[in-house]
């Protein structure tokens, strides 16, 4: 039975692989690829990374160039989706276009998350998720200047590392007590809080920023809870993001901290899936509703989609893995270590090299690799069979891991 036309709300990663999956499935229907940004689709995570130290231009980050598109047969729309007609199953764009659909894949990503203080809109306050503000920033980040960091974030020390190689005075301001406190162990945030404490990057822990000060309209500082002021050209805000659930809440779609969908990324109407940053999927792997914000999360989603949606209908089943650049250290994480109640350390820190095993009541429950990635790929393939090692093993270096796997 012919589906009828494939939409697809948001192109980035989810959105780019749905598109591409369908058509590497022998889709046949027609595809539309609803792009809300004044680009081609494009890869998101050297924004904060190689991108914002000058590595290439815009066309370096394209998935495919605009030919790949009209080969393909898929639709690139330059449009926002605005609103659903679910019992119509009609979309309605920004411009005023109305689009109808035989399914509807809602790929509408996150926003980041806005500094709600005095002087947290001036024009040198900035933040770094889209193209054009990574593009504005590379142009911002010239030696000599000061800027303050809001958020000890992977987006935020990436941006800190880079602005430091670069020549910047740099200060971190973080609520927490250690950096990347919700993503990491204390083993790897310690690690990386000495590393870029010897670049020159201050890090203040244990505090927020609750103004920002400034003189003809230019930033000139950063006050903080504690009292003290840090002097600034140039504020990066790097707090967080919000998925972007309004345009199916609208439309009556559940939705909580993301759009809510079940194990095959369907939401509560039948005729509508949600995938990427914005969905929060049944995991049977996890036995909970989760929401993540990573490429393979976004990758994965869209072919368990696109493989649905050509008649080999499965559970999403995988295993979440993240990745950090920050300096010279490469951060590799496989699995998911909340409640964690044991770690034990490979490798050695002192040569750059090792990794923090997580354990939650004897089991492995996720890998955090710094410039190990061996460790990280048997730590994919461990979790990914659902299988653990003893902690003295993964503890004891002449141990094989490779032997764990057979």
């Amino acid at each position: 039975m012919p589906l009828g036309p494939i939409l697809i709300a948001g192109a980035g990663h989810a959105g780019f692989q749905v598109a591409t999956s369908l058509r590497q499935h022998g889709c046949g229907e027609r595809i539309c690829l609803i792009n809300d940004e004044a680009h081609l689709p494009y890869q998101r995570p050297p924004l904060s990374k190689a991108y914002l130290k000058g590595a290439g231009g815009p066309d370096s980050l394209m998935f495919r160039p605009d030919k790949y598109y009209r080969e393909q047969n898929i639709e690139l729309t330059a449009d926002r989706a605005v609103s659903i007609d679910r019992a119509a199953r009609r979309l309605t764009l920004a411009s005023g276009a109305m689009l109808d659909y035989g399914h509807l894949v809602l790929a509408t990503g996150a926003r980041n998350r806005l500094l709600d203080i005095p002087n947290g809109n001036l024009e040198d306050v900035r933040y770094l998720r889209t193209l054009d503000e990574s593009e504005a920033l590379r142009r911002r980040i010239v030696a000599g200047q000061r800027v303050v960091v809001i958020g000890a974030g992977f987006i935020g020390l990436e941006f800190a590392a880079t602005a430091r190689a670069k020549g910047l005075e740099v200060d971190v301001a973080e609520l927490s007590a250690r950096v990347m406190a919700r993503a990491v162990t204390a083993e790897i945030s310690d690690y990386f809080q000495e590393r870029h404490t010897a670049a020159g990057i201050r890090i203040h822990l244990g505090v927020q920023a609750t103004s920002i000060e400034s003189a003809a309209g230019r930033v000139t500082g950063v006050n903080l809870s504690d009292g003290r002021h840090l002097p600034a050209d140039l504020v990066v805000v790097g707090v967080g993001v919000l998925p972007n659930v309004e345009l199916a809440e609208e439309a009556g779609l559940q939705a909580a901290a993301g759009i809510i969908v079940d194990k095959q990324l369907l939401t509560s109407d039948p005729n509508i899936s949600a995938v990427g940053d914005c969905a929060l999927f049944e995991s049977p792997r996890f036995g909970a509703s989760l929401r993540l914000e990573s490429v393979q999360n976004a990758t994965d989603h869209a072919r368990c989609v696109a493989a649905r949606l050509t008649g080999d209908a499965k559970t999403y089943d995988g295993l979440p893995w993240f990745w950090s650049d920050q300096g010279d250290d490469k951060l590799q994480i496989a699995g998911l270590t909340t409640g964690y109640d044991r770690v034990v350390v490979r490798g050695d820190r002192g040569q750059r090299s090792f990794s923090a095993f997580c354990y939650k009541s004897g089991q492995l429950v996720g890998v955090e690799s710094i410039n190990r990635a061996s460790d990280h790929v048997f730590g994919r393939r461990i979790l990914g069979l659902n299988r653990s090692i003893e902690p003295e093993q993964a503890a004891d270096t002449s141990f094989d891991l490779k032997a764990a796997l057979t």
